[in-house]
């Protein structure tokens, strides 16, 4: 049977590791000043590469790695079982060892014995323990938090899921267009282990296949979906309608109550309002929740919802509107999340408060520079925010 790609290239060293540098510090010394600290926790999406840095601290410090699911260990008795020997006993062949926590999130609320036994071990351990999650953050793990140091990850961006792929692509000697990787990288949405299953799924097809799969996934404009969206009749197609256009579900949705009043009349025009607040309902029902899988019922009500608001479909031409006053406010929303993610890296490296960091804020466009954006380890849209707003300061100071 084929090795799976995510196996067969899994990162063995921080050499390998793309866009985590604070990250891969903080858990060097994390190691470093065991047993200051007990445990640590990995905190990121799907596919960032949390087990990965696990598993290349144990590689570069010789240590025996021993890796656990926490989904699999759902109660006192059996994670005791499983985890006293590894967290008292030496490790016969390496230097020292390293126990890898993976998946905590699998812990349900009715399965908390399991928390509870592993927060006692830690306590006793003799070795660190590497905890990985997806959202460290919810209630339940909170007593977990306590014990632990946090790590967050962030996912990476698509110029280096392409350069990961390309690298496959070169070790595997296959050849795949550019444009291909590019579809897989905006897929994965920064998720490494999900681009590598896509870039296997290609490779075993064959080139017709592929050339298929290449046309299917080209991507629309916001002005195509809006089209088929008011004006298609509602189908089993009309669900993901959204699947081929590269812009945030919360963007499409103001595009979209922008544009309902110049195709929609009386009781459809109604029905279509009364369809983007049900989804503008889930929306909020997943910022406060955590609970991602209400994206279904948003999708949803955005889709199927607003094109069945009219039986009768409008067949003549339509010049769409770009949003407003919405997208400038939405947009404004982007820019202070930018604002407030390069504070708060800045605070952290300066080891100073945020409050501190935030008095500093006005002068950070004019004094970081591209050698400070690695150091800072910023992304290419804090990087942008930092160019357009050291423009304006000029700007204003050359108006005085």
């Amino acid at each position: 049977m084929e090795m799976p790609l995510i196996e067969k290239y899994r990162v063995r060293s921080f050499s390998e590791i793309k866009e985590q540098n604070i990250a891969i510090g903080e858990l060097k010394n994390f190691f470093k000043d065991f047993p200051k600290k007990k445990a640590i926790i990995l905190n990121g999406p799907p596919g960032s590469g949390k087990t990965s840095l696990a598993i290349a601290l144990a590689n570069e410090y010789d240590l025996e790695i021993m890796e656990l699911n926490a989904s699999d260990l759902r109660n006192r008795v059996k994670l005791e079982e499983v985890l006293k020997p590894a967290v008292i006993h030496n490790s016969l062949f390496k230097k020292g060892k390293i126990v890898l926590m993976d998946e905590v999130d699998g812990v349900t609320t009715t399965e908390e014995g399991g928390l509870k036994e592993l927060i006692v071990l830690i306590d006793r351990t003799n070795y660190p323990i590497i905890i990985t999650s997806n959202d460290i953050w919810q209630k339940k793990f909170s007593p977990l938090r306590q014990k632990c140091k946090i790590i967050s990850l962030k996912k990476l961006s698509k110029k280096a899921i392409i350069e990961i792929l390309e690298g496959v692509i070169k070790k595997e000697k296959k050849e795949i267009k550019k444009e291909i990787l590019e579809i897989i990288a905006e897929k994965s949405k920064g998720d490494v282990r999900s681009a590598l299953n896509d870039l296997q799924s290609i490779i075993n097809l064959e080139n017709k296949e592929t050339t298929e799969i290449f046309d299917r996934e080209k991507e629309e404009s916001i002005f195509d979906v809006l089209k088929k969206l008011f004006q298609d009749f509602t189908n089993e197609k009309t669900l993901n309608l959204f699947d081929n256009i590269n812009m945030e579900i919360d963007e499409i949705a103001l595009w979209i109550e922008e544009n309902i009043p110049l195709e929609y009349r009386d009781i459809a025009l109604a029905k279509a309002y009364d369809a983007l607040s049900k989804a503008d309902l889930f929306k909020k029902r997943i910022y406060k929740q955590q609970y991602y899988r209400f994206l279904l019922y948003q999708n949803l009500f955005l889709t199927f919802g607003v094109s069945s608001a009219a039986k009768q479909k409008n067949k003549s031409f339509v010049q769409y509107k770009r949003p407003s006053r919405i997208l400038k406010i939405w947009l404004s929303n982007q820019r202070n999340a930018n604002k407030k993610s390069v504070i708060e890296k800045y605070a952290r490296f300066c080891h100073m408060s945020k409050k501190k960091a935030i008095k500093e804020s006005f002068f950070l466009p004019l004094i970081i520079n591209k050698e400070c954006k690695n150091v800072l380890d910023l992304d290419e849209n804090e990087m942008n925010y930092l160019d357009e707003k050291k423009q304006e300061i000029i700007s204003e100071l050359a108006r005085k």
